[in-house]
Protein backbone atom coordinates (compact mmCIF):
# COMPACT_ATOMS: atom_id res chain seq x y z
CA UNK A 1 0.00 0.00 0.00
CA UNK A 2 1.17 3.38 -0.38
CA UNK A 3 3.58 4.64 2.20
CA UNK A 4 3.38 7.74 4.14
CA UNK A 5 1.86 9.30 7.28
CA UNK A 6 -1.50 8.21 6.41
CA UNK A 7 -0.22 4.55 5.88
CA UNK A 8 1.70 5.03 9.70
CA UNK A 9 -0.97 6.24 11.14
CA UNK A 10 -3.59 3.35 10.33
CA UNK A 11 -2.87 0.12 9.05
CA UNK A 12 -5.37 -1.45 6.86
CA UNK A 13 -4.49 -4.85 7.13
CA UNK A 14 -4.07 -5.69 10.73
CA UNK A 15 -6.12 -8.73 11.84
CA UNK A 16 -5.90 -9.67 8.49
CA UNK A 17 -5.37 -13.77 8.57
CA UNK A 18 -2.73 -13.03 4.85
CA UNK A 19 -0.01 -10.19 5.06
CA UNK A 20 -0.38 -7.77 2.83
CA UNK A 21 1.65 -8.80 0.41
CA UNK A 22 -0.82 -11.74 -0.66
CA UNK A 23 -3.39 -9.61 -0.09
CA UNK A 24 -2.30 -6.57 -2.57
CA UNK A 25 -1.12 -9.36 -5.08
CA UNK A 26 -4.54 -11.29 -5.29
CA UNK A 27 -6.31 -7.41 -5.21
CA UNK A 28 -4.01 -6.17 -8.11
CA UNK A 29 -4.38 -9.42 -9.99
CA UNK A 30 -8.03 -9.01 -10.15
CA UNK A 31 -8.02 -5.76 -11.01
CA UNK A 32 -5.61 -5.59 -13.67
CA UNK A 33 -6.21 -8.95 -15.50
CA UNK A 34 -9.73 -10.38 -17.24
CA UNK A 35 -9.81 -12.93 -14.16
CA UNK A 36 -12.44 -13.76 -11.83
CA UNK A 37 -12.11 -14.16 -7.95
CA UNK A 38 -12.44 -18.17 -8.86
CA UNK A 39 -9.45 -17.95 -11.19
CA UNK A 40 -7.42 -15.93 -8.56
CA UNK A 41 -8.12 -18.21 -6.26
CA UNK A 42 -6.66 -21.12 -8.49
CA UNK A 43 -3.63 -19.27 -9.17
CA UNK A 44 -2.75 -18.24 -5.35
CA UNK A 45 -3.36 -22.44 -4.94
CA UNK A 46 -0.95 -22.98 -7.40
CA UNK A 47 1.40 -21.22 -5.19
CA UNK A 48 0.80 -22.56 -1.95
CA UNK A 49 -2.09 -19.84 -0.98
CA UNK A 50 -5.25 -21.77 -0.10
CA UNK A 51 -7.84 -19.01 0.25
CA UNK A 52 -11.50 -18.75 -0.76
CA UNK A 53 -12.62 -17.19 -3.91
CA UNK A 54 -15.32 -15.25 -1.75
CA UNK A 55 -12.77 -14.29 0.52
CA UNK A 56 -10.89 -12.82 -2.18
CA UNK A 57 -13.92 -10.94 -3.33
CA UNK A 58 -14.46 -9.62 0.21
CA UNK A 59 -10.68 -7.95 0.16
CA UNK A 60 -11.68 -6.73 -3.34
CA UNK A 61 -14.69 -5.04 -1.66
CA UNK A 62 -12.10 -3.54 0.63
CA UNK A 63 -9.03 -3.07 -0.90
CA UNK A 64 -9.93 -1.71 -4.23
CA UNK A 65 -11.34 2.16 -2.98
CA UNK A 66 -8.61 2.06 -0.47
CA UNK A 67 -5.85 1.80 -2.76
CA UNK A 68 -7.88 4.03 -5.02
CA UNK A 69 -8.54 6.92 -2.08
CA UNK A 70 -4.82 6.59 -1.44
CA UNK A 71 -3.53 6.40 -4.55
CA UNK A 72 -5.64 10.02 -5.89
CA UNK A 73 -4.85 11.42 -2.90
CA UNK A 74 -1.39 12.19 -2.52
CA UNK A 75 -0.06 10.85 -6.08
CA UNK A 76 -2.03 11.99 -9.12
CA UNK A 77 -1.47 14.84 -11.15
CA UNK A 78 -3.73 16.61 -13.21
CA UNK A 79 -2.50 18.04 -16.47
CA UNK A 80 -5.50 17.98 -18.97
CA UNK A 81 -7.87 21.26 -19.26
CA UNK A 82 -9.84 19.41 -22.09
CA UNK A 83 -12.20 16.52 -20.69
CA UNK A 84 -13.89 13.77 -22.75
CA UNK A 85 -17.31 12.86 -21.18
CA UNK A 86 -19.71 9.63 -21.84
CA UNK A 87 -21.85 7.83 -20.55
CA UNK A 88 -21.96 3.18 -21.08
CA UNK A 89 -23.99 -0.06 -19.64
CA UNK A 90 -23.06 -2.60 -17.28
CA UNK A 91 -25.22 -5.65 -15.81
CA UNK A 92 -25.53 -4.73 -12.01
CA UNK A 93 -28.09 -7.48 -10.03
CA UNK A 94 -29.60 -8.05 -13.63
CA UNK A 95 -30.37 -4.80 -14.90
CA UNK A 96 -28.38 -2.36 -16.83
CA UNK A 97 -27.16 0.44 -15.07
CA UNK A 98 -25.35 3.52 -16.02
CA UNK A 99 -21.53 3.80 -16.09
CA UNK A 100 -20.67 7.87 -16.18
CA UNK A 101 -16.48 8.34 -16.95
CA UNK A 102 -14.49 11.27 -18.21
CA UNK A 103 -10.83 11.22 -19.18
CA UNK A 104 -9.05 14.09 -20.16
CA UNK A 105 -7.06 14.84 -23.49
CA UNK A 106 -3.74 12.52 -22.56
CA UNK A 107 -6.31 9.78 -22.12
CA UNK A 108 -6.09 9.42 -18.49
CA UNK A 109 -9.36 9.06 -16.10
CA UNK A 110 -10.67 11.59 -14.71
CA UNK A 111 -13.43 10.00 -12.32
CA UNK A 112 -16.67 7.41 -12.23
CA UNK A 113 -20.11 7.40 -11.45
CA UNK A 114 -22.37 4.55 -11.28
CA UNK A 115 -26.40 5.91 -11.53
CA UNK A 116 -29.93 3.71 -12.12
CA UNK A 117 -30.72 6.63 -14.38
CA UNK A 118 -29.56 8.75 -17.36
CA UNK A 119 -30.43 12.43 -17.07
CA UNK A 120 -29.61 15.96 -15.90
CA UNK A 121 -29.73 14.81 -12.11
CA UNK A 122 -27.45 12.70 -13.07
CA UNK A 123 -25.45 14.40 -15.36
CA UNK A 124 -25.20 17.30 -12.69
CA UNK A 125 -23.81 15.36 -9.94
CA UNK A 126 -21.29 13.38 -12.48
CA UNK A 127 -19.45 16.38 -13.39
CA UNK A 128 -20.30 18.08 -10.23
CA UNK A 129 -18.11 15.00 -8.53
CA UNK A 130 -15.36 15.09 -11.34
CA UNK A 131 -14.76 18.91 -10.46
CA UNK A 132 -14.56 17.64 -7.15
CA UNK A 133 -11.71 15.05 -7.72
CA UNK A 134 -9.41 17.49 -9.61
CA UNK A 135 -9.95 20.34 -7.14
CA UNK A 136 -8.50 23.53 -9.10
CA UNK A 137 -7.74 22.19 -12.26
CA UNK A 138 -10.97 22.55 -14.19
CA UNK A 139 -11.18 21.86 -17.42
CA UNK A 140 -11.85 24.65 -20.20
CA UNK A 141 -13.25 22.11 -22.62
CA UNK A 142 -15.96 19.22 -22.56
CA UNK A 143 -16.57 17.41 -25.15
CA UNK A 144 -19.30 15.45 -25.05
CA UNK A 145 -21.72 13.62 -27.55
CA UNK A 146 -25.25 15.15 -28.53
CA UNK A 147 -27.20 14.54 -25.37
CA UNK A 148 -29.00 17.28 -24.32
CA UNK A 149 -28.47 16.96 -20.62
CA UNK A 150 -25.15 17.87 -21.20
CA UNK A 151 -25.90 20.97 -22.48
CA UNK A 152 -28.02 21.73 -19.88
CA UNK A 153 -25.91 20.79 -17.01
CA UNK A 154 -22.57 22.83 -18.46
CA UNK A 155 -24.82 26.02 -19.27
CA UNK A 156 -25.42 25.74 -15.68
CA UNK A 157 -21.77 25.63 -14.76
CA UNK A 158 -21.36 28.53 -17.09
CA UNK A 159 -23.97 30.66 -15.18
CA UNK A 160 -22.22 30.25 -12.34
CA UNK A 161 -18.84 30.69 -13.37
CA UNK A 162 -19.55 33.83 -15.40
CA UNK A 163 -17.95 34.69 -19.20
CA UNK A 164 -14.28 35.21 -17.66
CA UNK A 165 -14.54 31.22 -16.49
CA UNK A 166 -16.74 29.75 -18.84
CA UNK A 167 -16.37 26.11 -19.76
CA UNK A 168 -16.33 25.17 -23.86
CA UNK A 169 -18.61 22.65 -24.57
CA UNK A 170 -17.94 20.47 -27.61
CA UNK A 171 -21.06 18.18 -29.14
CA UNK A 172 -19.27 16.48 -32.25
CA UNK A 173 -19.53 12.91 -31.52
CA UNK A 174 -16.85 12.19 -33.79
CA UNK A 175 -14.48 13.92 -31.34
CA UNK A 176 -15.17 11.83 -28.20
CA UNK A 177 -13.56 8.89 -29.78
CA UNK A 178 -10.68 8.79 -27.01
CA UNK A 179 -13.67 7.77 -24.54
CA UNK A 180 -15.43 5.57 -26.63
CA UNK A 181 -12.39 3.71 -27.15
CA UNK A 182 -11.42 3.69 -23.65
CA UNK A 183 -15.07 2.37 -22.92
CA UNK A 184 -14.06 -0.86 -25.14
CA UNK A 185 -10.66 -1.73 -23.52
CA UNK A 186 -12.34 -1.17 -20.09
CA UNK A 187 -15.05 -3.54 -21.08
CA UNK A 188 -12.69 -5.98 -21.85
CA UNK A 189 -11.66 -6.48 -18.43
CA UNK A 190 -15.22 -6.52 -17.37
CA UNK A 191 -16.59 -9.03 -20.16
CA UNK A 192 -15.58 -12.41 -17.99
CA UNK A 193 -17.68 -11.16 -15.14
CA UNK A 194 -20.98 -11.33 -16.75
CA UNK A 195 -22.36 -8.06 -14.59
CA UNK A 196 -22.31 -7.54 -11.16
CA UNK A 197 -24.51 -8.58 -8.16
CA UNK A 198 -24.81 -5.10 -6.22
CA UNK A 199 -24.22 -1.54 -6.72
CA UNK A 200 -22.10 -1.58 -3.79
CA UNK A 201 -19.71 -4.43 -5.40
CA UNK A 202 -19.56 -2.84 -8.67
CA UNK A 203 -18.62 0.22 -7.54
CA UNK A 204 -15.38 -1.24 -5.59
CA UNK A 205 -14.52 -3.48 -8.31
CA UNK A 206 -14.57 -0.32 -10.53
CA UNK A 207 -12.84 1.22 -8.17
CA UNK A 208 -9.64 -0.91 -7.91
CA UNK A 209 -9.81 -1.52 -12.00
CA UNK A 210 -9.85 1.95 -13.11
CA UNK A 211 -7.48 2.61 -10.50
CA UNK A 212 -4.84 0.12 -11.70
CA UNK A 213 -5.55 1.14 -15.63
CA UNK A 214 -4.46 4.82 -14.80
CA UNK A 215 -1.01 3.43 -13.31
CA UNK A 216 -0.38 1.01 -16.35
CA UNK A 217 -0.92 4.37 -18.43
CA UNK A 218 1.16 6.71 -16.29
CA UNK A 219 -1.26 8.47 -14.59
CA UNK A 220 0.54 7.84 -11.31
CA UNK A 221 4.25 7.59 -11.48
CA UNK A 222 5.46 7.18 -8.06
CA UNK A 223 3.06 3.50 -7.40
CA UNK A 224 3.83 2.39 -10.78
CA UNK A 225 8.01 3.10 -10.01
CA UNK A 226 6.95 0.73 -6.93
CA UNK A 227 5.72 -2.08 -8.88
CA UNK A 228 1.68 -2.03 -8.99
CA UNK A 229 1.27 -1.62 -12.72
Amino acid sequence: MVEGPMAQRKNPFKRYRFPREIILMAVRWYCRFPLLCRDVRDILAERGVTVDASTIHRRMRKFGPEIRKRAYGAHRSWRGLQWHVDETYVRIGGRWCYLWRAVYQFGQLIDFRLTTKCNAKATRAFLRQARETVRQYHPLTIVTDKAHSYAKVIGEINDRLGPDGAIRHVDRKYLNNRIESDHAALKQRLRPMRGFRTLAGAKAALAGIETFRTIRKGGIRELRDRGYQ
